[in-house]
């Protein structure tokens, strides 16, 4: 059998946006923008993946809802109960919610390596911990500039840190940010689609 890649152009990108699930750290203009970049997932015909909470990445579904985009939440729960209950997770402006059991730490890992790549928005330490797994996992990362938190301290984290650049891009405007991300992801495919 022949084992060659061949185009794949049934297979959509996967894009998570990671952010605060609590944003008043955040800019004024945060929810609104989060909200942008869920938008632009959809109508560049992305599926958008989740941590399944609310707060940022709560706001980046409600705009890929609103865009007829499919969004897939990965939950730290085990049921849809404990996601409910335990969590107080929102159930709403998904598609599907993967209940992984896991807590957050794990339910991080699981969310960053279940996408091609990763936008931060405004983040705490949750959004920190879902930067350095993609980083690790050399994944490509955008990051939306001007949002407050975890987002905005980026550059200089990577600069301490002296691991190289990896492969992230940043800006301030979701649609521009967004375009970037997929160039990036392009890249990465074993086929040009």
């Amino acid at each position: 059998m022949d084992m060659k890649p061949t185009a794949h152009t049934h297979l959509k990108f996967k894009i998570c946006i990671s952010g605060a699930a609590e944003t008043s750290h955040c800019s004024e203009k945060t929810l609104e923008l989060t909200k942008e970049l869920g938008k632009e997932v959809a109508e560049h015909k992305c599926v958008l993946v989740t941590g399944a909470t609310t707060g940022a990445p709560y706001w980046a579904a409600i705009g890929a809802k609103e865009a007829d985009g499919f969004v897939i939440g990965i939950s730290p729960a085990a049921t849809e109960t404990e996601h409910v209950e335990k969590y107080d997770l929102p159930l709403d402006y998904h598609d599907l919610i993967i209940y992984t059991g896991f807590g957050y730490s794990g339910r991080n890992l699981l969310l960053t390596r279940s996408a091609d790549a990763i936008i931060l928005t405004c983040g705490r330490i949750g959004t920190l911990n879902e930067f350095t797994d993609a980083f690790e996992d050399n994944k490509p990362i955008g990051i939306l500039e001007d949002t407050g938190g975890v987002a905005d301290e980026i550059r200089g984290i990577v600069e301490v840190a002296h691991r190289g650049s990896g492969k992230i891009v940043y800006d301030s405007d979701p649609k521009a940010l967004v375009e970037k991300v997929i160039a990036l992801v392009r890249k990465e495919k074993v086929m040009e689609i």
